[in-house]
């Protein structure tokens, strides 16, 4: 395989990112038109948006079991058949169980992008270009996000149909399906990792154990605050959506440069280093207002950007006989954390709310109080993981000696 079929590869790959990002951002742009349109209660929607949480998952382990089976070719031409008929089906779903369905079909392609894209690129690099890869390929989810949310902002303030925004979803998906057109992809590096039985027996280890114990925590530490930024923050002095805007627009800059801070402390060195700043932020926003939420947006911002990737990347690179399913299992995991902590911050929130007015706040002192509140529990995941990061980091350290 030659380096410009490497190359293509890869960018399609950051398109089809750009695709899951587009179906996060718009989808959730959309959702009081959609509410109003259908007639659809909150708890409706919740259930609408839980789908693209279930589909992921899913595709992506599924996916994993599959890779050195079917390979990445066929996984993402499932990827752009599921892409296609869930737009398609949102477009034309007519009310509450289309739109069901076509947000788990939409899931379910965003979740063969991570099985196949992943694996993909550490079969066709190594070392740090790996790395560096990785970080720059993840960039383009909190940089998607970026560009579907000013996308749907703009057309939503233009008075343009949600059915609009939606189509504007096919533009990466389109652009993703023909730049993998007729390319020739990556065999796997190591003959061992092609059978399932050595994936298994790698991942039934302490190490890969762990990292999976840590990516719950790495999720919902991501995903946490920015799920209840709007909520939290609404009474804080700053604006929600601009702090969002500026933590994943941060995030994907940071992205595209990690790969050289992978290159000189080690993953281990990096997730340390960014679950003190993600403790350090999370931290902030519960006691900061005005102008300062947005300072705590950027220690933030630097300590997530690199959890997703630096964790696939250690499994990629620390426990390679895992193979693809070993990634798709340790993203699975975030996945599955993100939604089953949902609910329990929401409990957080109202028994926060409930603790504020006993002691006799209302009106907006009430929600910031409740919000900050919230915010200061949330800090115990990051804290968590700065305990976990420091044992991972010694051990790393003694092997690296050992060997």
């Amino acid at each position: 395989m030659n380096d410009q079929n490497s190359k293509r590869l890869f960018y399609a790959s950051c398109f089809a990112l750009i695709t899951t990002a587009f179906s996060f951002s718009i989808r959730a742009g959309i959702l009081p038109q959609l509410g109003e349109s259908f007639s659809l209660s909150p708890e409706q929607l919740g259930f609408i948006n839980s789908m693209w949480f279930v589909g992921f998952p899913i595709s992506m382990v599924l996916g994993g079991i599959f890779y050195r089976t079917i390979g990445p070719k066929v996984i993402m031409q499932f990827a752009f058949v599921a892409h296609t008929a869930g737009i398609l089906l949102t477009i034309y779903s007519g009310g509450y169980t289309g739109l069901l369905i076509s947000t788990l079909l939409i899931g379910l392609g965003n979740g063969c992008t991570e099985a196949a894209c992943n694996p993909m690129i550490a079969d066709a690099y190594s070392g740090k270009v790996m790395n560096t890869l990785l970080n720059r390929f993840h960039m383009w989810f909190p940089g998607g996000i970026v560009l579907g949310s000013l996308v749907s902002l703009t057309m939503t303030k233009l008075n343009l149909g949600w059915e609009a925004q939606i189509w504007i979803i096919t533009i990466p998906t389109v652009i993703y399906a023909y730049l993998f057109w007729g390319q020739t992809f990556p065999e796997p590096k190591n003959t061992e990792v092609a059978s399932l039985s050595s994936n298994f027996k790698a991942m039934a280890t302490p190490l890969f154990i762990f990292i999976c114990a840590c990516m719950t925590l790495t999720a919902i530490s991501e995903f946490g605050p920015q799920q209840w930024t709007s909520l939290l923050l609404s009474k804080s002095g700053a604006e929600p959506m601009v702090i969002l805007a500026l933590v994943t627009g941060l995030m994907a800059v940071g992205r595209y440069f990690g790969g050289e801070f992978v290159h000189k402390f080690d993953q281990t060195g990096v997730l340390l280093g960014s679950a003190v700043f993600t403790a350090l932020g999370i931290y902030l926003f519960s006691v900061s207002t005005g102008t300062m939420a947005y300072v705590a947006a950027i220690f933030f911002a630097m300590g997530v950007c690199y959890f997703w990737p630096n964790m696939l990347g250690f499994v990629a690179e620390k426990i390679p006989l895992s193979g693809a399913i070993g990634m798709s299992v340790v993203g699975a995991f975030g996945m599955f954390s993100t939604s089953i902590w949902q609910p329990i911050i929401g409990g957080w929130i109202e028994s926060d709310r409930y603790a504020a007015q006993v002691s006799g706040l209302s009106g907006d002192e009430l929600e910031l109080a409740a919000g900050q509140a919230t915010m200061g529990t949330m800090t115990t995941f990051p804290v968590i993981l700065i305990v976990l990061f420091t044992i991972l980091w010694f051990w790393s350290k003694k092997t690296a000696k050992a060997a």
